[in-house]
């Protein structure tokens, strides 16, 4: 009995490691997509009406939104009806199952890397839309940056704290959903 216990335990903490490589993985990925799409955001930006920037800000905070609800879904959700499923061979329930068994490395890469990113992405785009929106409407910088700044911050966290519930509630829904997508693009 002492060691079975003592071997859970040892699993236990096993699980509990940070996976280093994953973790350097990320940090370059979010590096790279955030210097990338800095980059293009900043260039597609320069001469875009006040109206198409606004909805370019509202497309990635959109995104941010549904990745974090997918983030928040796969930690939420029950992996036993995906075995069930993936025991009769239902297109995406081997992938739910996968990425629930790596829901931690899921729920980072849809919450973090992706949400952040596109966080960075609708401020840098913000940065665009405020010196437009200064322009246009003839207003301080300093006002117009605020306005922006305060659109963007209460979108994202109006959009989050919406879409939380919905995917703790609908978890294992949210989850499948999501696998048949990416089962679209799986060899397996």
């Amino acid at each position: 009995m002492k060691k079975e216990v003592r071997e859970q335990l040892e699993n236990k903490h096993k699980k509990q490691l940070i996976d280093v490589k994953f973790t350097i993985t990320l940090t370059l990925v979010a590096f790279l997509l955030s210097v990338s799409l800095s980059f293009l955001s900043d260039i597609a930006m320069k001469d875009v009406s006040l109206l198409v920037g606004f909805l370019v800000i509202i497309l990635f905070i959109g995104i941010a939104i549904i990745f974090d609800t997918i983030g928040v879904a796969v930690t939420a959700a029950d992996e036993a009806p995906f075995h069930a499923m993936s025991s009769k061979r239902v297109k995406g329930a081997k992938m739910a199952v996968k990425l629930k068994k790596n829901a931690e490395k899921t729920s980072t890469f849809c919450c973090d890397v992706i949400g952040d990113v596109c966080g960075v992405i609708s401020g840098a785009a913000g940065v665009a839309v405020a010196s437009k929106m200064s322009e246009v409407l003839n207003m301080s910088l300093l006002v117009s940056g605020l306005v922006v700044t305060g659109f963007i911050a209460a979108f994202t966290i109006g959009g989050k704290s919406i879409e939380k519930p919905i995917a703790i509630n609908n978890g294992n829904k949210i989850l499948y959903e999501f696998a048949k997508i990416l089962s679209i693009f799986s060899k397996n």
